[in-house]
């Protein structure tokens, strides 16, 4: 499933590509044909994200939404090529400048603005946009029982994290995934905002995920820094710092990597 620093790329990438512009929409797939006529031919004012969730706010006054799950992709076309839609999909915006098709979406949506309304109310907060509180993410996990790994997973806490944020930021913290978050301090409260944040960011910056420090790797600078080499403890054998063999635990369905010499329990 996309991070948010994925949602936050695409967000930015479509509003330069069709906010302003008059968008034919469409579902060549056919689920979403009813919703694609309310907005067909209107302009797409602008287009905004939180977390893992992609808005377009349409001249008509109603709110596109779309997660994209563990299976949704777009499909960007630029310029004079516009293809036949291949495959299943949901929803295709044309404008002069690019054709946009997406596929596989958990949800793709046209609503009204309470909607929108409503998601953002139930969503924690988005550490990728400025002048966020990072007190609901606090108060939610000081009053909570269950391990920071599963709550920093739960979208109502902070959003935009995904598995592998979850696994560096507690390694870079030095907070052992199952530690209950009521035991946690509010150094180490902060000390995971600051990580989480500048992760997130430096994502959206990078267009992908690269969370250690080219100090600790044997990489000239301007050498692309390899996938597998990009994280500390996410599917990794061992420990990039300390060559302990890492440690997998099932939480909420999900795989957890954790060093357990640099992140004892």
């Amino acid at each position: 499933m996309p991070e948010g620093h994925t949602i936050h790329k695409i967000a930015r990438d479509h509003g330069k590509l069709l906010d302003g512009k008059v968008i034919r929409v469409s579902s060549p797939q056919g689920p979403f044909a009813a919703d694609a006529a309310r907005v067909d031919g209107a302009v797409l004012e602008r287009t905004d994200c939180h977390g893992k969730h992609l808005f377009y706010h349409w001249s008509t006054g109603e709110v596109g939404h779309v997660h994209l799950g563990l299976f949704g992709k777009f499909k960007v076309h630029t310029g004079d090529d516009r293809p036949e839609p291949r495959g299943a999909v949901r929803m295709r915006l044309v404008a002069d400048s690019a054709t946009i098709d997406l596929a596989g979406p958990t949800a793709c949506s046209i609503d009204d603005p309470s909607v929108r309304t409503e998601i953002l109310g139930r969503l924690g907060p988005d550490p990728i946009k400025p002048r966020q509180s990072k007190q609901k993410m606090f108060d939610k996990i000081s009053r909570s029982k269950r391990g920071i790994g599963d709550l920093l997973m739960d979208q109502s806490v902070v959003a935009g994290v995904g598995n592998v944020y979850r696994a560096e930021a507690l390694f870079v913290c030095g907070i052992h995934p199952l530690q209950p978050g009521i035991n946690l301090d509010i150094a180490e409260l902060e000390a995971l905002w600051v990580t989480i944040t500048a992760m997130l960011r430096k994502g959206v910056k990078d267009g992908r995920i690269v969370t250690v420090e080219r100090s600790e790797l044997d990489i000239p600078s301007g050498v692309r820094i390899k996938r597998g080499e990009a994280t500390y403890a996410y599917k990794r054998d061992h420990c990039l710092r300390c060559g302990t063999e890492i440690q997998l635990l099932a939480i909420q369905n999900r795989t957890s990597y954790h060093c357990p010499t640099c992140q004892p329990g």
